[in-house]
């Protein structure tokens, strides 16, 4: 059979490794225009078979080729030699190039990746004498990269070996394009949900509304990245900003709380509940043509207006808007939708969040003394540090009462809870406890009725309580405690203890409790710490634990400042304290601080004076009164007077309590007049307008000689009248004792 001539512009490129001698004599269709590439399979050789004697091609195959775009291939196997007309070649990236190509040169025309798929493929069709197809891409010279899909079949010859594959070939570019377009909007839906878990997840996460503003301008919108964002909240029928970007602060002033007027695109879409898009400025311009001159200067071409919606109402809006015109898709309207549903729920959890955390700020600083009072003597400082989450208000609070005679009192509590009932009982304890303080009751006492009046609220709510009574004069410290922990006292050489108090149940427990004091001293510069728990306790940190760091913290030298000093060292020892306590953002409880450092007498000599109440039925507070006036007495100079004063203090006291159905109230002075013998006037002021009667016991009486024994013992006594029953007093010299000693 004759072999028919090649169509014109068919090229023959000897490609394989049997082609290193170049091509050889006698080839059918050496002169051709066109390129066959070889194919990258390396196959053993073949003996030389017959030249083919013709084609049956027909005559309408290649323009119908032609109008489809489809090219064709001869690969003579046994020459390792491929025939391809022009478009087959134009396909594979070889239009133009020379004739004389090494198969590595092909190769590289492939891309990486694809290469190895299409040399297996034409292996195993050669192999199996069968068909093989492939997509895959090629890389032109200018480095654009083109797909190509070919269809081959494997013809063998008389003896059954391999001899040729035909096929065709045909452009796959668009193809390969629509497959870049898919993967791209893959990929881009699952960056968008994968935004919109990070937005929820943010959003979630924001508890304030300028946390919630902050996060919604700070989004980075996948596939359509915003030029401005402006989130508002309704408010009285106006917007207010509450954050934006990508638009000037100056240019926002002008909008924030203006009204929202009816033919504004933002109170369309805030009155139909539904999004509102404006693709360019022309559709903005026709469709709002009373707004369109205020958006004129701002350079934006496309719009989104969501209204936040929540159970039906609008509070707020976002804005997303473009400095190019954007006709957004569904998919697109659908993002910024679920992104305005988002934005509006986390928006209407951080307004209530607010409200109440205004709420609760108000409460606790009604129910918290916004000053600590001045009280000559000592020194005091206070901090509060509310839990790291929740309403930031709880039970916890402290208090520094002036009392008669200069003293102080100092009070620390927490009642049980973190809400504001709890802090509703705080504040009504507070004022109760301090009340009782002010009226001058000894400690035990004004823990007692403090506790009875929590107790007589029926709150099913106790609390922990320390309270303690300063002698401004000469330091002596009269503590009482309720369930609550003992105070830390830093002492003069920088080392600290915790001080033991006895302690008492906690506050509302029982109407009839009892306590008992525990007195200790402090030496001049000296400090008493006292807290709540939240300080030294936690799920991850025992009391022990915390008592043992509260120690730490509260010993050793005080931190210096950059100037060189120190400011007032109590103030920095309380920032050093609260500082460890701070380190924490998510601390369980309340903390509540209060240090009191005694400064020490003026002058470097204590006050002479000591002032007490002593309640009508509280007998046992006289003996306590004996030893502290004994305590003064001694610290004042005149040792020499204590037994003397001590008994007829006693008798006056005793008298006042027994005799009347009040309360008494005991001051003693030491006077030093010039050069004169110091003087010591004790006085007893009860309400009663019964005045004391001298009377003249039997030998066998038990009573009756108090005012005997004041006549006979004083220097000098009397009674006075007052506005409300009477003053008993009498002086003693320390002079007339010294002799009467001698």
């Amino acid at each position: 059979m004759a072999t028919e001539p090649e169509p014109q512009g068919r090229a023959r490129l000897p490609l394989g490794p049997q082609a290193q001698g170049g091509r050889r004599a006698g080839t059918r269709g050496s002169s051709q225009a066109g390129g066959r590439v070889a194919a990258p399979v390396a196959l053993p050789s073949v003996q030389s078979l017959p030249e083919r004697t013709g084609d049956s091609t027909p005559e309408w195959l290649e323009p119908a080729m032609a109008a489809n775009g489809i090219g064709s291939f001869d690969w003579d196997i046994r020459r390792d030699l491929i025939e391809a007309d022009q478009r087959a070649c134009g396909f594979m990236g070889v239009r133009g190039r020379t004739t004389e190509v090494r198969s590595e040169d092909f190769l590289a025309l492939l891309h990486p990746e694809d290469a190895p798929v299409v040399r297996r493929r034409v292996e195993r069709a050669v192999a199996e004498l069968g068909q093989c197809g492939a997509y895959y891409r090629t890389v032109f010279p200018g480095g654009e990269l083109h797909a190509v899909r070919f269809r081959g079949r494997v013809l063998a010859d008389a003896f059954g070996r391999p001899s040729r594959m035909v096929g065709f070939v045909w452009d796959a570019t668009a193809e390969l394009h629509k497959r870049e377009d898919a993967g791209r909007q893959a990929a881009l839906r699952e960056e968008r949900s994968r935004f919109i878990k990070e937005a929820a997840r943010a959003l979630s996460e924001a508890v304030t509304v300028r946390d919630v503003a902050r996060v919604f301008t700070e989004l980075p919108l996948p596939g359509l990245p915003p030029d401005g964002l402006v989130l508002a909240s309704m408010e009285a029928g106006r917007l207010q900003i509450l954050g934006a970007s990508g638009y000037r602060q100056e240019d926002m002033v002008a909008y924030d709380r203006m009204p929202l007027e009816p033919f504004q695109p933002a109170a369309e879409a805030i009155r139909n509940r539904l999004p509102l898009f404006l693709a360019s400025q022309d559709e903005y311009r026709e469709r709002f043509p009373q707004a369109w001159p205020r958006v004129i200067g701002t350079g934006r071409s496309a719009w989104a207006y969501l209204p936040l919606v929540v159970s039906g109402r609008v509070i707020g809006l976002c804005l997303v808007s473009f400095d190019d015109s954007r006709e957004l898709d569904a998919d697109e309207r659908t993002l910024l939708s679920t992104l305005g549903g988002l934005v509006a729920q986390s928006l209407a959890r951080a307004r209530l969040h607010d409200a109440e955390h205004e709420l609760a700020a108000g409460l606790q600083r009604v129910m918290l003394p916004r000053t600590v009072p001045a009280v000559p003597g000592v020194t005091t400082a206070v901090r509060y540090l509310p839990a790291g989450s929740g309403l930031q208000i709880g039970g916890d609070w402290y208090d520094v009462v002036p009392l008669p005679g200069g003293h102080v009192g100092l009070v620390i509590g927490d009642v049980q809870g973190h809400d504001v009932h709890a802090a509703g009982i705080m504040g009504q304890l507070r004022i109760a406890l301090r009340a009782y303080a002010a009226e001058g009751h000894p400690p035990a006492a004004v823990m007692a009725r403090a506790s009875r009046f929590l107790a007589d609220l029926d709150t099913d709510h106790f609390a922990t309580c320390t309270y303690a009574e300063v002698n401004v004069d000469y330091g002596v410290v009269y503590a009482v405690r309720a369930g609550h922990l003992d105070p830390v006292v830093r002492r003069a050489d920088g080392t600290s203890t915790v001080q033991s108090v006895v302690g008492g149940l906690p506050l509302g427990i029982g109407a009839d409790q009892e306590y008992q004091v525990t007195r200790f001293s402090l030496d001049p510069g000296e400090t008493v710490v006292l807290c709540t728990d939240g300080l030294v306790e936690s799920r991850a940190m025992d009391l022990d634990t915390g008592m043992a760091r509260l120690c730490e913290a509260v010993a050793g030298e005080l931190p210096v400042t950059a100037d060189g000093g120190t400011a007032d060292p109590i103030e920095e020892l309380a920032d050093r304290i609260a500082a460890r306590a701070a380190d924490s953002a998510e601390r369980e409880d309340d903390i509540a601080l209060l240090l009191l450092r005694w400064d020490g007498p003026e002058g470097g000599l204590a006050a002479q004076q000591l002032r007490r109440r002593i309640g009508q039925a509280d007998l046992a507070r006289v003996s306590e009164l004996r030893g502290e006036l004994r305590d003064a007495l001694r610290r004042w100079g005149v040792s020499e007077l204590i037994d003397t004063a001590e008994l007829l203090a006693s008798e006056l006291v005793t008298n006042a309590i027994r005799h009347t159905d009040r309360d008494a109230m005991f001051t003693a002075r030491l006077y030093r007049e010039d050069a004169r013998e110091p003087r010591l006037r004790i006085e007893v002021e009860d309400e009663s307008d019964l005045w004391p009667k001298r009377r003249t016991p039997g030998e066998q009486a038990s009573s009756g000689r108090g005012l005997m024994l004041v006549e006979a013992l004083a220097d000098a006594w009397g009674v006075e009248p007052r506005g409300s029953g009477k003053r008993m007093w009498f002086e003693l010299s320390a002079l007339a004792a010294a002799g009467q000693a001698a």
